[in-house]
C-alpha cells in the first residue's frame, strides 16, 4: 500500500503489517495523525505529518502505518483558519476522535473544561484501532414482525447498578451485567430492549459534577460506550456489547438502539473541540450566516445531517451496526432533525431520510422516529417515508388526561385504541406506524405520574426549571409517597389502567424499564444527569411489587390472543380495522357512546372469525353500569379487572369469572375486558 495510504475505507482499517488511515476535512491546511501509548499519556509516540499533494485526495487525509494493529492509540490534529464568523475553528491543538472509530479509550484524568494544551493530552480521550473477527456463533438479527412486538426501553449500566441487583460488582452496570438478567427479560414477556444511547458519550456534559447518566451527548457514532465494559476498555467494549447482543437473541429478545445522530456532545461555541468540530466545522453543523450555531437539538449544536459527507457517516454508521454489531432497528432520537437542510429549514423530501429508507442494508431493520425535534417542528402522523414507524406523543398525551379525568378526551383515547387512525389513517401502513406509549425515559416513570402533580427537578442544579412543565400527572391527595391505603390503592389502580390500555391497543407497545415495579424517580422528571439509585432498576421492589408485574406479565400473554392483533404485520391499519365482522363504540347503553365533552367513559366491542372482545374504560369518579352485548352461546368471560388487587386483576380463560347477566358495574377509575371466545396463544 506504501506510507501514502488510500482514501478508504475510512477510519482505521488493519491492513497486512499495518493500518491504513483515513479522514475527511476540506478546509483544513494541514492534518497531522499522532500516535499513542497509553490513554493517559500527554506525549504522543509520534507525529505523522500528512503531505498535502501525496496524502490528500478530494479532501480525504490519508496514510499507512507499518508494524502497529489492533489497540493502537491515535488522534487527529488539524491546522486551518480559526474564523469562527465563517464557520472555521481550526486550531493546531486539540486532540480529535477520529468520526469513524470504533473504540474510544477514556482515561481518568478527563474534565470536559480543561483545554488541552499541544503538550498534554493526558486527559483527552484517544481513538484506538480495532481489528476484524468475532465469532458471532450463527448468530444473525431476528427480524420479528412489528406486530408480535413488545419493546422494553432501557437502560444498559442502569438495569443492573443498583446493589441491590445480586449481580457481582465487577460487572454491576455493564453489557455483561445485563446478560445476568436477561431471564427477568423473558419472564415478563417482552420481545425487543430499546436501549438507551450507547454510542460512547461524554458523561461529563452534565451540571456540576453530575454525571451524564442517559448518553444523549455522542462523541462516536460507531463506538459503544467503554464505560458500560466490565473492563472500563473502550477496545474490550466492543466484544462486550456483541456478546449481550448475542445472548439476547438466544434469549428471543431484539436489540434496538436509541441513536443521536442530530447533535454531538461538543456543544455551543463555549464547548470542548473534540472531533467534528476540529476536522471541519462547517461541514458537520448547521450554522448560520455569523457562524453561529443551529440549535433545533436544544443541546447546543445541530449536526448537518444532510450535507453529502454527514449523510455518509451516518448511513455508515448504520450499517456499522446492523453487519458488524447484529442489532435489530433503531430509534431515531428528535428524527425531525435529519429532515433539515444546511440553512435549517424543513425538507420536503430529506435526502438522509430516503437513504434510510431504502437502504438494502437496513432493508430489514426497525426504523423508529421520534417524530419532532426543540424548535417545534413536529412530525406525528406526517413522518417520511413507509419503514419508518412514530413514538406517538399523542398517545401518551390522551391516555394519560383521560384517566385523570380531564374533560374532552373520550374521543381522543378512542382514537388511540385502534391505532389511532385519526393520525395515520391517511398512511397506507400498518398499524404498528403507531408505537404506543405512556411513559419513557424522558419524563416521570409511571409510579410517579400517578403520585407527583409538579416536577421535583432541584437535584439537577437547574433550580428546577429544567424539564417538561405539561405532565399530565396526579398526585391523587398526596404529593409524593403516601401511607394512605386509598390513596395507594387508586395509584396502583391507575398505573393497571396505563399498562392495559398500552397493551391492548393497535400499534406497537413501548414500555418503560422499572414500571412494572413502580420505580421511582421523586418526582424527577429529567433525571438524565442522575446517575444514582434515582434512576436504577431496585432489584429489591421486584418481589415487593411482584403482583403488578404478574400483572403485566398477563397482559403481554393476553395481548396475543386478542381479535384486534391477530392480523399479519403487512396489512394496514385500515385493512385491520375493516377485518373485524363488528367494531362498535358503546356508553354505559349498547350503541349510544357518550362523546360529549363531560363525557369520562367509553366501551369498544371487537368481533372477529376467531372471538369476542369487550373493552369498558371508566375513567369517571363514580361506579358505572355498562349493558353488555350478546356473547353468543360461549358467555362472557372477565379476563381484566383494574380494580381488583393481585391476582384477580387479570385472569386466564379457564379462571376468569363468568358474567351471565346483561350488564356489568364497572368501579371508578378502572377497565374492565370481557372476552366470549379467544384462541389459543
Amino acid at each position: 500500500m506504501g506510507e501514502h495510504g488510500a482514501s478508504y475505507p475510512l477510519g482505521a482499517s488493519v491492513r497486512g503489517s499495518g493500518v491504513n488511515f483515513s479522514v475527511f476535512s476540506e478546509h483544513a491546511d494541514a492534518v497531522e495523525l499522532l500516535l499513542f501509548d497509553a490513554p493517559g499519556d500527554a506525549a504522543p509516540s509520534r507525529v505523522v505529518e500528512l503531505d498535502h499533494d501525496t496524502q490528500e485526495t478530494a479532501h480525504y487525509w490519508h496514510c499507512f502505518i507499518e508494524d502497529i494493529g489492533p489497540g493502537q492509540l491515535y488522534g487527529w490534529r488539524t491546522y486551518g483558519p480559526f474564523e469562527p464568523s465563517i464557520g472555521h475553528r481550526f486550531d493546531g491543538v486539540s486532540l480529535l476522535l477520529d468520526p469513524y472509530t470504533r473504540a474510544v479509550a477514556n482515561t481518568a484524568h478527563y474534565q470536559r473544561a480543561r483545554r488541552p494544551t499541544a503538550n498534554d493530552y493526558s486527559a483527552s480521550m484517544k481513538s484506538v484501532v480495532h481489528g476484524d473477527g468475532y465469532d458471532w456463533q450463527g448468530d444473525a438479527p431476528l427480524a420479528r414482525p412489528f406486530s408480535q412486538t413488545v419493546i422494553y426501553e432501557m437502560h444498559v449500566a442502569g438495569f443492573t447498578k443498583h446493589p441491590s441487583s445480586g449481580v457481582e460488582d465487577g460487572i454491576r452496570g455493564t453489557y455483561r451485567g445485563l446478560i445476568e438478567k436477561i431471564p427477568y427479560l423473558v419472564d415478563l414477556g417482552v420481545t425487543a430492549v430499546e436501549l438507551l444511547p450507547v454510542f460512547q458519550f461524554d458523561a461529563r456534559d452534565a451540571p456540576g459534577k453530575l454525571d451524564n447518566y442517559w448518553g444523549y451527548s455522542p462523541i462516536s457514532f460507531f463506538a459503544p460506550h467503554g464505560a458500560h465494559s466490565a473492563s472500563g476498555d473502550g477496545l474490550a467494549a466492543v466484544d462486550e456489547f456483541r456478546d449481550m447482543v448475542r445472548a439476547l437473541h438466544s434469549a428471543g429478545l431484539e436489540v434496538i438502539l436509541d441513536v443521536v445522530y442530530n447533535h454531538t456532545a461538543e456543544g455551543d461555541h463555549r464547548g470542548p473541540t473534540q472531533s467534528l468540530r476540529g476536522l471541519d466545522n462547517q461541514t458537520y453543523y448547521i450554522l448560520d450566516a455569523k457562524g453561529r450555531y443551529a440549535n433545533y437539538s436544544g443541546c447546543g449544536n445541530t449536526v448537518n445531517a444532510n450535507a453529502a459527507v454527514v449523510r455518509r457517516l451516518i448511513l455508515d454508521s448504520l450499517r456499522y451496526w446492523v453487519r458488524e454489531m447484529h442489532v435489530d432497528g433503531f430509534r431515531f432520537d428528535l428524527a425531525s432533525i435529519l429532515a433539515r437542510d444546511s440553512d435549517g429549514e424543513p425538507m420536503s423530501s430529506p435526502p438522509l431520510l430516503w437513504d434510510i429508507e431504502t437502504d438494502p442494508v437496513l432493508a430489514r431493520t426497525k426504523l423508529i422516529a421520534e417524530a419532532w425535534d426543540a424548535a417545534g417542528l413536529y412530525q406525528v402522523g406526517d413522518f417520511f417515508g413507509h419503514h419508518y414507524k412514530e413514538w406517538n406523543g399523542k398517545f401518551r398525551d390522551d391516555v394519560r388526561g383521560f384517566f385523570r379525568g380531564d374533560n374532552g378526551t373520550v374521543r381522543q383515547v378512542a382514537q388511540r385504541v385502534i391505532g389511532s387512525p385519526d393520525v395515520y389513517g391517511h398512511r397506507d401502513g400498518s398499524p404498528e406506524r403507531s408505537v404506543n406509549f405512556v411513559t419513557s425515559h424522558d419524563g416521570f416513570t409511571m409510579n410517579d405520574l400517578v403520585s407527583y402533580s409538579t416536577k421535583h427537578n432541584a437535584a439537577n442544579g437547574e433550580g428546577n426549571r429544567d424539564g417538561d412543565n405539561h405532565n399530565l400527572s396526579a398526585n391523587y391527595g398526596e404529593e409524593g409517597p403516601s401511607s394512605d391505603p386509598a390513596i395507594e390503592r387508586l395509584r396502583e389502580q391507575q398505573i393497571r389502567n396505563f399498562f392495559t390500555i398500552t397493551l391492548v391497543s393497535l400499534g406497537a407497545p413501548m414500555l418503560l424499564m422499572g414500571d412494572e415495579i413502580r420505580r421511582t424517580q421523586h418526582g424527577n422528571n429529567n433525571a438524565y444527569c442522575q446517575d444514582n439509585e434515582t434512576s436504577w432498576f431496585d432489584w429489591s421492589q421486584v418481589e415487593t411489587h411482584g403482583g403488578l408485574r404478574r400483572f403485566v406479565r398477563e397482559l403481554i400473554r393476553l395481548r396475543r390472543s386478542l381479535v384486534m392483533h391477530q392480523h399479519r404485520g403487512d396489512r394496514t391499519l385500515r385493512s385491520v380495522l375493516k377485518s373485524a365482522t363488528v367494531l362498535q363504540w358503546h356508553g354505559t347503553q349498547l350503541g349510544r357512546p357518550d362523546w360529549a365533552g363531560h363525557s369520562h367513559s367509553i366501551a369498544m366491542e371487537s368481533r372477529g372469525p376467531s372471538g369476542v372482545f369487550y373493552l369498558i374504560m371508566n375513567a369517571f369518579s363514580g361506579s358505572l353500569t355498562f349493558e353488555l352485548p350478546d356473547p353468543g352461546p360461549a358467555g362472557w368471560r372477565r379476563l381484566v379487572d383494574t380494580s381488583c388487587a393481585s391476582p384477580a386483576d387479570i385472569c386466564n380463560w379457564a379462571d376468569a369469572p363468568v358474567v351471565t347477566a346483561s350488564s356489568l358495574e364497572v368501579p371508578a377509575h378502572s377497565v374492565t375486558i370481557l372476552a366470549a371466545a379467544i384462541s389459543p396463544t
